[in-house]
């Protein structure tokens, strides 16, 4: 009953501030799950390889939702596509960036695989304009072959299976992208942007490794690891704070709740993947 109460206020407290600052709608949808078997085909322009490639997908059991490069297209569909293409037919110029940042945004958000395809001067400069590494999952050059892409997503699929899941909670976005680009080439980094995005996902989905900040509004991770600890799913969930704060108060705090550890979000990107790598390597003796 204290775990069913606690979610309850939390979700009050939760949406109210949501309706404040506007953010309802990416909390939302940073909990839906990606499924492998569906692709977001973006492309401004229908030609027959865009038809062959729509054909070839959907007879090979995948479900495909095709649209132009256009937040206001791509937004109502993109939630459970685990697979995003952008096909480039469009002028890449200061128009067409702001979608690139979108593009780049659902797709760390959504913890999705994102090829780019077309000619590869355009891909070079679409992956640039993104401003951001380790988005783009790889490449398809004209002519598109496209049996490799289904033996592509097929290999990546299983690949998938076997790394280990990373749910990393804070309300940073900026250090949210920056802790997935640091470690999803060895791991599924999966992203919530609130302690409610987190309980959330967490209600369909057991992690390997919650990395979770300590202050977050609302709810601060202390509020979050106690309620991971009553719930029988995720009581046994190993959780590390991801944090500037390492004084003995809040250190003795959280003791009780018993947490893996603890990391500084100061340490250098290499430092903490290398911490990461130790605690799951800890774990095989375990």
């Amino acid at each position: 009953m204290r775990s069913r109460l606690s979610r309850s206020r939390m979700r009050r407290e939760s949406e109210s501030e949501n309706n404040q600052n506007g953010e309802g709608m990416s909390l939302k949808k940073s909990h839906i799950a990606a499924d492998m078997k569906t692709v977001l085909l973006v492309c401004s322009k229908k030609t027959f390889i865009v038809d062959a490639m729509v054909d070839k997908l959907e007879e090979s059991g995948y479900t495909v939702s095709c649209v132009k490069a256009d937040i206001m297209e791509v937004e109502p569909v993109e939630g459970p596509a685990g697979y995003v293409i952008y096909y480039i037919t469009d002028d890449l110029s200061e128009k067409i960036q702001e979608f690139l940042f979108y593009l780049r945004d659902i797709v760390v958000e959504g913890d999705k695989f994102l090829y780019l395809a077309g000619e590869k001067a355009d891909i070079e400069i679409a992956e640039r304009m993104m401003k951001s590494t380790n988005v783009v999952t790889g490449y398809f050059e004209r002519p598109i072959n496209v049996n490799k892409v289904i033996t592509t997503f097929e290999r990546n699929t299983t690949g998938r299976k076997h790394k280990k899941n990373i749910l990393v909670v804070d309300d940073d976005g900026t250090f949210l992208r920056s802790v997935h680009d640091w470690l999803s080439d060895r791991y599924q980094v999966t992203m919530a942007n609130s302690g409610m995005s987190a309980v959330a996902y967490l209600a369909k989905h057991e992690p390997d490794l919650i990395l979770l900040d300590y202050e977050m509004p609302i709810a601060d991770g202390a509020k979050v690891l106690e309620m991971i600890r009553t719930e029988t799913q995720t009581s046994n969930t190993p959780v590390i704070f991801l944090t500037g704060k390492d004084d003995k108060e809040s250190v003795m705090k959280v003791i009780p709740l018993k947490p893996q550890g603890y990391l500084l979000k100061t340490l250098s990107p290499e430092k903490i993947h290398q911490e990461v790598d130790d605690f799951f390597e800890r774990q095989k003796g375990i």
